[in-house]
């Protein structure tokens, strides 16, 4: 009975403090509101910095500087002397109509952004002015202050809200800023931090004679959250030293973690270009530059044809199924036939099996795997969707569920896809070949090959690449980014692969591009470049492709590296995949031949070809 008697007291007194909290929460609210009506009490928001943004060693890339916006609250404006304004401020009374004209509309009571993002030198000249115009005023704030050149695809950028983020977020007020991509975007939530509120008295003649009420209704600002990314900042920016003059992808893994070392995407900029008054003129330019496409992230969003380092997964994929044998040899002619058509190959012809067409990149070889795979099968319908469903294990053809906020699927045709092309059971192996060899319909942004990679490197598994490493409140990393995911592939089937992708850099196609004291295992690739000029379908330079990891055992970095109209695979993007390498697992590097090599050798000469109309030479080969 008593025990009885001493829950329901308990209870009672629970549900007294729950209601008297919910009278004071309802009572506070009602009080707001009323303030806000009220023409003796002025509402200042006050913000908050935004969380700085670190590195994966703790090295500081993004903070913040003071910047003033000058503020107006149009039922506060008495007897404005447009002209004097104007001159104060160097704006034309157009401009300022207009401005005045979009602060009414959108409140006559709460502050709208007059001019913003002025410097501190700029708000001296104009913080004593500010006294002879009633209803406007200066609000501080903080704009990012870069301490790294580089990453700008990476940490995105920040800039001032419009109506439509207004009208999808009832947290955003006019003049504040949000994170538009990127890191900046992706974690706005912790970098924003929250607002707080000052309630102002003010006496009959509208002169500020201190808090209403004591300041008990105030609320402070609470600061941003800072993170630290996956990036290495100085990885980061040498990759965009190495990428001067070149246009592409690289993104580079921990294979063990799936963390985000390195993603440039070529050209880029300097992130600094997107701050302060000039951000709006400097984002037009880049935006609009339709030619070299610095604001397209081409690590993620870039989807060419992956070229030779996707006959690893279709070789992969036949041991599986138990339709290849690793030592049985297949004779190439340099090249192979379909319907009576040479397909070309380069490797020198002759006799190959698993070893020697992963480290010559033999075409012949690799469409003869293909194409016993698929007469495994009764009908090509079943082969292909078992060869699908091998690619996809590999996080092809799909969207990740990276945290970055943007992206692009690739693609692995499905049955249906060509069902669509050729009609139902119309349709064999033969038609699709080139996707033996990477090329055909199957594509690949570098995000995916990298990743392609990793699981490689792992025997069979990856875990989804991600940005985010730490958050200063301590909060959880999403699950998803810890878990492994497995391809359909069993481990023992990765190891024949894993050898001949290291043969490639002893004696294949990569052996000039060795670093010494480190063992790479990694695959060449060649993509063929078509565009079409004046009505003619035009072969130009081709596409220079390269995955690699290292060390082959224990593997602490997987990347993938894609250039336009680089030519072959080792000679753009397999140099620089070394020099990653390199400068990752040692800090320095000994290659200096190929670093003097790809931090002054540009390929603008050939990014001009399409746009003069030159003849190409057309090359059959595919490597």
């Amino acid at each position: 009975m008593q025990r009885f008697v001493f829950n329901i007291l308990t209870t009672l007194i629970g549900l007294t403090f729950i209601l008297r909290l919910g009278y004071l929460q309802i009572i506070k609210y009602d009080k707001s509101k009323q303030m806000l009506d009220n023409l003796a009490i002025k509402v200042e928001k006050t913000y908050p910095e935004r969380g700085f943004i670190y590195d994966r060693n703790n090295q500081l890339l993004v903070a913040n500087q003071p910047a003033y916006d000058i503020m107006v609250i149009p039922r506060d404006i008495q007897n404005l002397d447009t002209l004097a304004f104007c001159e104060m401020l160097n704006i034309s009374k157009e401009q300022l109509d207009r401005t005045l004209g979009r602060a009414k509309r959108y409140s006559t009571r709460l502050p709208s952004v007059v001019l913003s993002n002025l410097s501190k030198n700029e708000y001296a000249v104009f913080q004593e002015k500010m006294r002879r115009f009633p209803g406007f005023f200066v609000r501080a704030k903080s704009l990012r202050d870069y301490y790294t050149s580089a990453g700008a695809n990476v940490l995105g950028y920040i800039s001032e809200v419009n109506q439509d983020d207004i009208n999808k977020n009832a947290y955003y007020i006019q003049g504040e800023n949000i994170g538009r991509t990127g890191i900046e975007k992706q974690y706005e939530k912790y970098l924003r931090g929250s607002k707080g509120v000052r309630y102002i008295q003010k006496d009959r003649f509208n002169r500020e004679i201190g808090p209403y009420e004591n300041g008990v209704y105030d609320t402070l600002a609470r600061i941003g959250l800072d993170i630290n990314i996956t990036i290495d900042k100085e990885l980061q920016e040498y990759a965009e030293k190495l990428m001067n003059g070149k246009r592409g992808g690289i993104v580079a893994l921990e294979p063990k973690t799936g963390e985000i070392l390195s993603m440039v995407s070529g050209p880029t900029y300097d992130p600094a270009l997107l701050v302060g008054r000039k951000r709006s003129k400097n984002y037009t330019k880049l935006h609009y530059d339709s030619i070299s496409k610095p604001t397209w992230d081409r690590s993620i969003l870039a989807e060419p044809s992956p070229g030779s380092p996707f006959k690893v997964l279709n070789a992969l994929a036949a041991l599986q199924e138990g339709t290849l044998d690793e030592d049985e040899k297949v004779r190439c002619y340099q090249g192979f036939f379909v319907g009576g058509v040479k397909r070309g190959c380069h490797c020198g012809g002759g006799l190959r099996d698993l070893n020697d067409g992963l480290r010559n990149s033999c075409n012949a070889y690799f469409a003869d795997v293909f194409k016993s795979f698929y007469n495994k099968y009764e009908k090509t319908a079943d082969a292909h969707d078992s060869w699908t469903k091998h690619m996809q294990s590999f996080g092809l053809g799909n969207y990740l569920g990276t945290d970055l906020p943007t992206g692009r699927p690739g693609r692995i045709p499905n049955t249906a896809y060509y069902d669509r092309a050729y009609g139902k059971n119309q349709w064999y192996n033969s038609f699709i070949i080139s996707n033996a060899i990477g090329q055909g319909e199957v594509a690949a942004t570098p995000i995916q090959l990298a990743n392609m990679t990793a699981a490689i490197a792992n025997r069979g598994y990856f875990i989804t690449p991600h940005m985010i490493k730490n958050i200063s409140d301590g909060s959880e990393i999403p699950s998803r980014f810890k878990r492994k995911r497995f391809t359909t592939i069993d481990s023992k089937h990765f190891e024949p692969i894993v050898k001949g992708m290291s043969e490639v850099y002893k004696r294949g196609t990569a052996r000039w591009i060795q670093v010494p004291d480190i063992e790479i295992a990694g695959k060449t690739g060649t993509v063929e470049n078509f565009t079409i000029i004046n009505g003619v379908k035009t072969q130009l330079t081709d596409h220079s492709v390269f995955v690699a990891f290292a060390p082959v055992e224990n593997p602490r970095i997987a990347l993938a590296v894609y250039i336009e109209h680089g030519y072959y695979g080792a000679r753009y993007a397999g140099h620089i995949a070394s020099l990653m390498i390199e400068k990752y697992l040692k800090g320095e590097i000994s290659r200096k031949d190929l670093e003097a090599r790809m931090l002054t050798k540009t390929l603008e000469h050939e990014y001009a070809k399409p746009l003069s109309g030159e003849p190409f030479e057309i090359n059959e080969y595919v490597w």
